[in-house]
């Protein structure tokens, strides 16, 4: 055993060598979900959509296409592992094999359906899908810039000592590009966040995921639809309307296991003090509240439809001059002395005195009226 500044050099080497092997280790990570969401997404939905003219898939091509297809899981798996590794990082933590399983069927029936839908919808409309890939792309690349601003934050200068402000924008926005592409198929686990020192919002927001996956289920059907719509004879050797229901029920199956997956199998699952389950159906309930308030039929009446009409406002029926409608005028005529006081007894008065008294008076009333 080496003694002295001897075991000191060692203790700094191995330091030094374990330093090293993290860096590795994240830089391969983050090339694997690189490659994945920038190379083997665009190829997978260009095969695809050869596939699609050609009406039949080769041997090749299809192994292609698998291979593009579990590359592509296989970052968004290891953006998710990442996205857990930093956000509770001062945990100890063990995720298990069910947990990868669900991850990976979670990410598998949603990056799938979602190269479906595209390819689906630019067959048809070409000129069309540009402007949504354009639209989705900006939308999710404009995203953390305008929360950053929003922010009123100071411009990061901590990312890279020996960058200056024009090469710390450039590596920003390409991080925003990157984030951008990954939105552009599925759900980004990291989350970024320009105005923290780490670049990288480490809460869990349930919301803005159940927003985004409601809205990607809307525009999924939506595009859907209109490829319905504007089909040609071309997709004669299909089923449509069950081709539709095929995929619009496979993205809700990715949900299914995106929701067993945060509610059974998440390592830190007892940290949460709320649930995804909850966030959708808080979301939910959001939704049909405004869509019930905007409904006609449940717009609030008016207050003057509402309160009832005063004992003044009534028609009163013509008077005679017979002795009941004296009875009548001198019973309506009576005031109601009764006192709601808890310190005294006058609610515990026997109905039988109070009615006794009452029908004295109106005796008394009856024979006065008589009389004269």
């Amino acid at each position: 055993m080496p003694r002295g500044g001897q075991s000191e050099e060692v203790e700094r080497q191995v330091g030094q060598a374990e330093g090293k092997l993290f860096t590795h280790r994240a830089a391969f990570a983050r090339t694997s979900v690189i490659q994945a969401f920038l190379g083997s997404a665009p190829q997978l939905t260009l095969q695809l959509y050869i596939c699609v003219l050609q009406r039949g898939v080769s041997i090749g091509r299809g192994t292609l296409m698998v291979i593009s297809l579990l590359s592509i899981v296989y970052g968004a798996l290891r953006c998710n592992i990442l996205a857990i590794k930093i956000k509770y990082d001062d945990y100890e933590m063990d995720i298990g094999p069910m947990a990868y399983l669900c991850i990976f069927l979670w990410r598998s029936f949603e990056i799938a359906t979602r190269v479906a839908v595209l390819v689906l919808f630019s067959s048809v409309l070409q000129l069309w899908v540009l402007p949504v890939v354009l639209l989705n792309f900006l939308v999710f690349f404009l995203y953390p810039w305008i929360l950053f601003w929003w922010s009123h934050s100071p411009f990061p200068e901590n990312i890279e000592k020996t960058l200056t402000r024009v090469g710390t924008t450039i590596v920003l926005c390409l991080l925003t590009f990157l984030y951008a592409g990954i939105n552009m198929f599925c759900w980004s686990a990291v989350q970024v966040k320009l105005n923290d020192p780490d670049l990288i919002n480490k809460s869990q927001n349930w919301y803005r995921m159940s927003v985004y996956y409601m809205l990607r289920f809307v525009e999924n059907a939506s595009l859907l639809l209109l490829w319905y719509i504007y089909k040609t004879d071309f997709y004669s050797f299909v089923c449509a309307p069950l081709l539709v229901l095929q995929l619009l029920v496979a993205y809700a199956i990715a949900i299914f296991f995106m929701l067993v997956f945060y509610q059974f199998c998440h390592p830190c699952r007892r940290l949460f003090s709320s649930s995804m389950t909850q966030g959708l159906w808080n979301c939910s309930a959001l939704l049909c509240l405004v869509c019930n308030s905007a409904s006609p039929e449940n717009r609030p009446i008016g207050k003057a439809a509402l309160e009832p009409a005063s004992p003044s406002a009534r028609k009163e029926p013509p008077a005679n001059d017979g002795a009941p409608d004296t009875v009548s005028d001198t019973a309506d005529d009576l005031p109601n002395d009764t006192t709601y006081d808890m310190l005294n007894d006058t609610l515990y008065d026997t109905p039988t005195d109070i009615g006794n008294n009452i029908t004295s008076e109106v005796n008394g009333d009856i024979c006065h009226s008589v009389s004269a």
